[in-house]
């Protein structure tokens, strides 16, 4: 394949190609009319596209920009680290790290990683209202997954009660007005035996 001659044209273009491999890396959580797992460019763009639906709900603040950003990047790690399951402890222990060097692998490739690496982190450590709004987001795309499919990922994996709603404590900031909705789903999944009334997290 011919590149362009502008280094750094070209690594934008490199990084375009190496990019699309979120299409193949398949997530835990199903799309949401249960027929198949969904992707990591499915689930970047449907999160982005939720980011526009609920910004009326968002932190004062909030940057939507800023936010769009943090989500189309925010697993792009995974090409490398691949999808860990938010409920698995044992997973859980070496996420950090494999995500870290799969951070500085990715963001190296593109002349301003350091900037798309630095939104990353954000999102991680969720501690701007933007970090929040983004990551209330991502909770709140595979948790509907499982409220439409009979519990899906948390029945198959014995989740309990506590641990799905330590799961979803984001959102209680990020888009409080949701926050009674996702109670009273949690209690439906519950009374419907898709989730266990104790603590059976991994």
């Amino acid at each position: 394949m011919i590149f362009p001659e502008d280094k750094n044209l070209a690594r934008a273009l490199e990084f375009a190609i190496e990019t699309d491999k979120m299409k193949s890396i398949f997530r835990r959580s199903s799309i949401f009319d249960g027929t198949r797992r969904e992707n990591d460019a499915e689930h970047s763009y449907h999160i982005s596209l939720m980011a526009l639906a609920f910004e009326k709900y968002a932190p004062e603040g909030v940057d939507l920009l800023r936010v769009l950003k943090m989500l189309i990047v925010h697993d792009v790690v995974e090409i490398y680290a691949g999808d860990t399951f938010a409920y698995d402890k044992n997973a859980n222990t070496t996420k950090k790290e494999r995500e870290s060097a799969a951070a500085d692998k990715i963001f190296s490739m593109i002349e301003h990683g350091g900037e798309l690496r630095a939104l990353w982190e954000e999102f991680d450590r969720m501690e701007t209202v933007d970090a929040l709004y983004a990551v209330s987001l991502d909770r709140l795309e595979p948790f509907l997954a499982n409220c439409l499919n009979k519990g899906d990922t948390w029945f198959a994996g014995g989740v309990g009660k506590e641990a799905i709603l330590r799961r979803m404590e984001p959102i209680k900031r990020g888009i409080p007005a949701l926050w009674p909705t996702i109670l009273a789903l949690i209690e439906e999944n519950v009374e419907n035996g898709y989730v266990t009334a104790g603590e059976t997290e991994k």
